[in-house]
């Protein structure tokens, strides 16, 4: 398969943005352009909505572990517990 390289300029600080966010959702920049152009090819449309829920992040996820584990030992303590967004 022939390939071709793309060039897009974009705004350093919003590329290092960008770059961060991929890298936390375990993409390169190339994987999501890739992944972009593929699903707009195939739906004919602008399609998709990746997104880092910040209700799954460390914090909360070890806390609903714990919680969880509580449960199914049947000693579970319940308690208030405020959502943190990292």
């Amino acid at each position: 398969m022939a390939q071709s390289m793309i060039n897009i300029r974009m705004d350093t600080d919003e590329k290092n943005s960008f770059e961060d966010v991929c890298d936390q959702l375990g993409l390169t920049i190339t994987a999501a352009f890739k992944m972009f152009a593929k699903k707009v090819i195939r739906e004919r449309r602008i399609p998709f909505d990746l997104t880092l829920d910040p209700f799954y992040n460390d914090t909360n996820l070890h806390y609903l572990e714990k919680i969880t584990g509580e449960i199914d030992n049947g000693k579970a303590q319940l308690s208030e517990h405020k959502l943190t967004e990292e």
